[in-house]
């Protein structure tokens, strides 16, 4: 382990991907993190394409740097062993909804009986003080109930559209990771446990309208809701003679050096609409528009080069095929190939931010069900005899002893 988190220990309540993200981020922060997985395994383990079963690839990048164990939590037993190991965590977090563990005998005030420091980290979908408290909830129905695929009507889409990835579950998953961190510094000042809810709609809610409340920021209202910038039909990639770009025109000197560029000096100044970022705000469709009628004259490579020059930000535009290839990733090695123990040659992505004294590494690639029940049980306790019962109970499961070399001649 390495890492600002060596020594903290995790207990992974949690499945699919908002929970195991956060995990995984503070697992590559040095956390020693235990998943806890039912006897079938987390959902996610089935998403392909794989090259054994239950080792997909969205598994694989949400779930490194952990142990797995299996405990049937249902089961008496299973209960019991998770009170065991959560006596010697410092942080329970889970993802079901806070009723199902309650169900389970595992609510916080249970887990604060056996280890009163702990923090007991909830994710999941609405906050308990509302009316939605009992809901479930899933990436895509936050994303429609925080107005994501009505904004993409406003920008410009025939139809409603969901973001093409899972934000919602990663975004939480973040801010989840966030706040262990931050009970975990609470915790080390005042020796207080306790639990932390982190709901997907109230998260959520919060990003949309910091950026999609204006007007409505003050009372009496100053305006409709929306940023117009954002929610502008031509805010897309500009499309060249060859292709696309990305290209933001913001700050005045940005807006004078592209007016050079394409050969009206000083327009900036002399046309009232570019005064200032409020008048280009006002008249952002048209001049977006300008904008995409000049880019159209040129090829990508050129507008690149110009850009670069001029000190405006710009950008190629990237399909993910091509983004495995960006120079910047690959310069700062962004991505290795690791010899995974049962599925061979992987692609793997490195933890994003630098740290000049203690920095971060993944430990361990993502586990097989099961693969450290027997380790983790002891850790807590269990002797072989113990262990052997809970095996024969099916109350845990532990991966077959040859599977660590089943895989590894793939690549």
């Amino acid at each position: 382990m390495s890492g600002p988190l060596e020594g903290v220990r995790i207990l992974d309540v949690t499945t699919v991907l908002m929970g195991p993200y956060a995990t995984q981020i503070l697992g590559d922060l040095g956390a020693d993190v235990i998943k806890v997985e039912p006897p079938a395994g987390d959902n996610v383990r089935g998403i392909g394409p794989a090259r054994h079963p239950g080792m997909g690839g969205i598994f694989l990048h949400a779930n490194r740097s952990k142990r797995s164990i299996v405990l049937d939590l249902k089961r008496p037993a299973g209960r019991e062993a998770l009170l065991r190991l959560a006596a010697t965590c410092d942080v329970l977090i889970y993802n079901v909804r806070p009723q199902a563990m309650a169900r389970l005998g595992l609510s916080y005030e249970e887990l604060a009986q056996v280890n009163p420091a702990i923090l007991y980290v909830g994710v999941y979908g609405y906050d308990q003080r509302g009316p939605y408290a009992a809901r479930a909830a899933y990436d895509d129905l936050i994303q429609g109930a925080v107005g994501i695929p009505a904004l993409s009507v406003q920008a410009g889409s025939e139809t409603p559209r969901y973001a093409p990835s899972a934000i919602a579950d990663r975004i939480v998953g973040i801010s989840a990771a966030n706040a262990v961190s931050a009970g975990l510094y609470h915790r080390a000042r005042t020796g207080q446990g306790q639990a932390i809810d982190v709901p997907m709609f109230e998260t959520m809610a919060q990003l949309i309208l910091g950026d999609h409340m204006a007007g409505q920021s003050f009372e009496p209202p100053l305006g409709p809701p929306g940023y117009p910038r954002i929610l502008n039909a031509d805010r897309r990639p500009y499309a060249t003679l060859n292709g696309h770009i990305c290209v933001l025109l913001y700050a005045d000197k940005q807006w004078a050096a592209f007016f050079e560029l394409i050969g009206q000096p000083g327009r900036e100044s002399s046309d009232p609409r570019f005064r200032d970022i409020g008048t280009r705000t006002q008249h952002i469709h048209a001049i977006y528009r300008l904008v995409s009628d000049a880019i159209a004259t040129r090829t990508t490579e050129d507008w690149l080069a110009a850009f670069e020059a001029a000190d405006i930000p710009a950008m190629p535009m990237h399909s993910v095929e091509s983004l495995l290839g960006d120079p910047q990733l690959q310069a700062i090695g962004f991505f290795n190939t690791v010899d995974h123990p049962t599925e061979g040659k992987l692609r793997t992505m490195a933890v994003p931010s630098r740290w000049s004294g203690t920095p971060p590494d993944p430990s361990r690639q993502a586990p097989r069900l099961g693969e450290h029940s027997v380790e983790v049980l002891r850790e807590a306790g269990y002797d072989d005899d113990a262990i052997a019962d809970l095996l024969r109970d099916r109350v845990t499961l532990a991966a077959a002893r040859d599977a660590a070399t089943s895989g590894a001649s793939h690549d």
